[in-house]
């Protein structure tokens, strides 16, 4: 087809486009704002052809980036079907994206509660980091995030901070909080409750009995998959030692034994088992978990770490696929003294719902992986952590004085929240904190005084002349068990009121780091609560409160802030 018959082909289709995304667009609020530096690049490194067809229908070059980025992209399309004999628009596509079936659980934001109502707040403490890996990848990709997969929880502690370590073991955890306004709204202070797990070295972390467990469907048949997830495990493995073992089994159209528990010094063993795997066939997980259990009953360890890490890209589409069966499946191992850690990778039909809650049961962690960078994050500088807890069953509750404090919203932690009775109750199930993890929640304040998100109760009860216990603002209480003690124990700590109302930026530096990515969080998931703060501003205060960042966590944060901005 000549050029000229190209550019019209070309200017007719986009006609329609162009009018569409324009109409579409002017009525989104970010319609103004400037595409992601990936688009950018993408549109500015378009073939020669399309610049030639552009050239010919310049007069349908429509003027918003946005519709520009459309007109482009279909030019790109146009062009591709054209050199094809046989046309099929959605293969020669090179933006085409596959339908994505990925699953979330419903998650809205916790709402405000009246402390003269509600005083406490009770919640599982909770480690896992897939969340912000797995909206990370989104935004790299030029790509919104569902609202349901982000966790705001996830997000802060997806990064370290610098708390003050436990003087000694027998309180495995320190405790300490930190008061200051919001950035968002000058009638609000922010509490930060921080938990920081003491650090064990890798030659003193107990011995550890293994069994990688791995997908390897067809689905799995992709560069950042199966490829991935076989160097991923592999750096895991060269930090293994003789007191180790490591069993290999994965599933696919059936389930299968590919290395049976061998130790973790005969590192080319596992390495070369890893190496064999190739993807093909169904999603038989139910005979792969069962199978991987087995396994590691076959290794088990007695007082050692004994877990199945479960990696995959997606569902369980054939045998037991009732979320409520693997649950009890996985609740019983647990009590068989095997946990359960999920790692996640790739996209399209990744079930975020069923891994998340699987690991909470489980007694491990969660986490997603889309990068090698990651895989070094999760397996190897946080390996300790990832493998072995120094507490379990940890719970939190905050009791908010009514005397000094009108409303609290906690940020995150909604598939952790426990009832109040809970906490007392050892058999109720709740999160670990491994070897050097930190924790971190971060409450919503509203005090006496200050104008709240809901009206004063007229009908509730007088509290003047009962005992207002001075400036205290919260008593807040932590339970755990020790590693392999059924009995909790106890810790308390109060948080008193700063009556000068501490200025955010007089707050520290991972305060105000941590509150930047808990804003971040919330703007995503757009919740509304943090109106008053625009993204450049949360980029700002991280960018000012990046610290020490050896490996550059922080710095990409500000560059994620930058691109969720410009979509």
């Amino acid at each position: 087809m000549k050029r000229n018959q190209v550019s019209i082909a070309v200017a007719t289709a986009l006609t329609v486009i162009i009018g569409c995304s324009e109409s579409i667009n002017d009525n989104t609020p970010n319609a103004k704002e400037t595409p992601t530096p990936a688009i950018q690049e993408e549109v500015l490194g378009s073939r020669v052809e399309v610049e030639a067809v552009e050239a010919d229908a310049i007069q349908v070059m429509p003027s918003s980036p946005t519709a520009k980025i459309a007109y482009r992209r279909a030019a790109h399309k146009q062009l591709a079907v054209m050199s094809m004999p046989n046309p099929a628009p959605y293969l020669a596509d090179p933006f085409f994206e596959p339908e994505n079936r990925d699953k979330y659980l419903d998650t809205p934001s916790n709402s405000t509660h009246l402390v003269a109502t509600t005083p406490l707040s009770t919640f599982s403490v909770d480690v896992d980091t897939g969340s912000y890996a797995n909206v990370r990848s989104y935004l790299k990709m030029g790509n919104t995030p569902p609202a349901d997969a982000i966790r705001e929880e996830a997000f802060i502690n997806y990064f370290d901070y610098n708390y003050p370590a436990p003087s000694t073991k027998v309180q495995p955890f320190s405790v300490n909080t930190e008061l200051a306004l919001a950035p968002w709204n000058a009638e609000r202070q922010l509490l930060r409750i921080a938990l920081k797990g003491y650090d064990i070295p890798i030659n003193e972390r107990k011995p550890s009995n293994l069994v990688f467990l791995v997908d390897v469907s067809g689905s799995m048949n992709e560069p950042n998959k199966l490829p991935l997830l076989v160097q991923s495990l592999s750096l895991m493995a060269k930090n293994l030692g003789s007191d180790d073992k490591v069993s290999l089994v994965t599933y696919a159209g059936n389930a299968s034994v590919v290395l049976e528990p061998t130790q973790g010094d005969d590192q080319q063993a596992i390495i070369n088992a890893l190496k064999s795997l190739q993807a093909g066939g169904g999603t038989y997980g139910e005979s792969g978990i069962k199978l991987a259990y087995q396994q590691a009953k076959n290794g088990f360890i007695k007082d050692g770490v004994n877990r199945v890490i479960l990696a995959t890209d997606g569902d369980f589409n054939v045998g037991v696929t009732s979320l409520d069966a693997l649950k009890d499946l996985v609740e019983e191992e647990r009590e068989n003294g095997i946990s359960l850690t999920t790692i996640g990778f790739g996209r399209g039909n990744y079930n975020d719902a069923m891994m998340e809650q699987l690991a909470n049961i489980g007694d491990g962690n969660h986490a997603y992986i889309d990068t090698l960078h990651e895989a070094q994050k999760v397996l190897l500088r946080q390996m300790s952590g990832t493998l072995q807890s120094i507490a379990s069953d940890v719970k939190i509750q905050v009791e908010f004085n009514p005397n000094t404090v009108k409303e609290y919203r906690l940020i995150g932690y909604q598939n952790r929240k426990l009832r109040d009775e809970d906490f007392n109750n050892d058999k109720v199930d709740a999160g670990e904190i491994g070897a050097g993890h930190t924790v971190t929640a971060l409450y919503e304040v509203t005090l006496v005084g200050d104008q709240g998100r809901i009206d004063d109760l007229r009908y509730q009860v007088n509290t003047s002349g009962k005992a207002g216990f001075g400036d205290e603002l919260a008593q807040v209480k932590v339970r755990y068990k020790l590693p392999g003690e059924e009995q909790s124990k106890l810790t308390t700590q109060l948080v008193n009121n700063n009556k000068d109302k501490r200025q955010f930026t007089e707050a520290s530096t991972d305060f105000q780091f941590a509150t930047a990515v808990a804003a971040f969080a919330q703007k995503l998931k757009d919740n509304h609560y943090v109106d008053g703060l625009a993204y450049s501003q949360i980029a700002d205060i991280a960018r000012e409160n990046r610290g020490d960042d050896p490996h550059n966590y922080r710095g990409e944060f500000v560059s994620l802030v930058e691109i969720a901005q410009s979509l």
